[in-house]
């Protein structure tokens, strides 16, 4: 009959968009993986949570954390800000659960649970108390780690970091990315089809006003965060940010640790006046510093500055 041809038909060609879409997604990723090869450790903390650690600078320095933002890995903190510290401090750059090398989390998505894994994983390397730095989404994994274990941090460096709620609803293709079903299937086309060219001017978006140094894309590779198990983790953690800021900005108030914080007052994807000014204002060790200009990535834009910051927390821990 007729229909039962029309079905097939139409069976067989979604199968086959499916496998050409499946085998497009895994050899961008597998090309992707060859470029970026593993630098540093895999290691399994206490809670048997394995997390990706770089290791840099002095051991007997005093011990720092990098923790990238959404979409990011190593890379984005090995690229312009490392070489300006590894001289002074030991540094331990890690790839969030999920992202880079880092395998997802036997439990758990949320800034708490990456909070404690990314912890664990250092402080099986090293139990000194480091000053945390983290970077935009990193910055709140960052404010976690102090809210769940202030006793195991030494100070803290937020860089275009996210802490309190905003108004306007989650992006409409995080949304999309979090719907059952829909969401896979769009993860999957988005890592075999999205062109480069489209890839490389987000990055660059996300510099705005300023531009990615040069070389910084080839080097960053985001074709790793294209990855479809990457792409889901991303938009849930993104999707369910908000309502963990707002239970977290309760407590800002009895941080008793030294924290810089820096942002730029361009920054139009986490903007300052909703975040930045309402932090200073709740957290008394909190230190401000509005980069005039700048927009979200003040780690390669104002290098100076962030370096700076630093080396403040250090002494104020070294006093507190």
């Amino acid at each position: 009959m007729i229909w039962i041809k029309l079905v097939v038909s139409a069976l067989s060609f979604l199968i086959l968009a499916a496998t050409i879409t499946i085998v497009l997604a895994l050899h961008r990723g597998q090309k992707a993986e060859k470029r970026n090869p593993l630098r540093g450790e895999l290691i399994k903390g206490a809670s048997g949570a394995v997390v990706h650690v770089e290791t840099y600078g002095p051991s007997r320095a005093q011990p720092l954390i990098l923790i990238h933002g959404m979409s990011g890995s190593t890379f984005d903190m090995t690229y312009s800000l490392v070489p300006e510290l590894e001289d002074m401090f030991r540094i331990y750059v890690v790839d969030r659960p999920g992202f880079g090398h880092s395998p997802m989390l036997p439990y758990g998505e949320d800034l708490v649970s990456q909070a404690r894994a990314i912890r664990e994983a250092v402080f099986a390397r090293d139990s000194r108390k480091p000053i945390i730095l983290g970077q935009s989404y990193g910055g709140a994994v960052a404010l976690a780690m102090a809210l769940d274990t202030p006793d195991d941090v030494a100070a803290l460096v937020l860089l275009s970091s996210p802490s309190h709620v905003w108004d306007a609803p989650p992006a409409f293709l995080y949304r999309v990315l979090t719907t059952p079903i829909v969401g896979k299937i769009t993860a999957w086309l988005i890592a075999a089809y999205t062109p480069k060219k489209y890839i490389n001017a987000q990055v660059e978006q996300v510099f705005t006003p300023q531009s990615a140094p040069d070389g910084y894309i080839d080097t960053f590779q985001p074709m790793r965060s294209l990855r479809p198990h990457t792409l889901l983790l991303n938009a849930r953690q993104r999707v369910k940010l908000k309502a963990q800021l707002a239970k977290m900005a309760e407590r800002y108030p009895t941080i008793g640790l030294p924290v810089e914080s820096l942002h730029g007052t361009a920054d139009q994807i986490v903007h300052h006046l909703i975040h930045a000014i309402p932090l200073d204002d709740e957290m008394e060790m909190n230190r401000l510093t509005e980069l005039d200009g700048i927009g979200h990535m003040p780690h390669h834009c104002a290098l100076e500055d962030v370096e700076n910051a630093v080396i403040r927390a250090a002494a104020r821990a070294a006093l507190n």
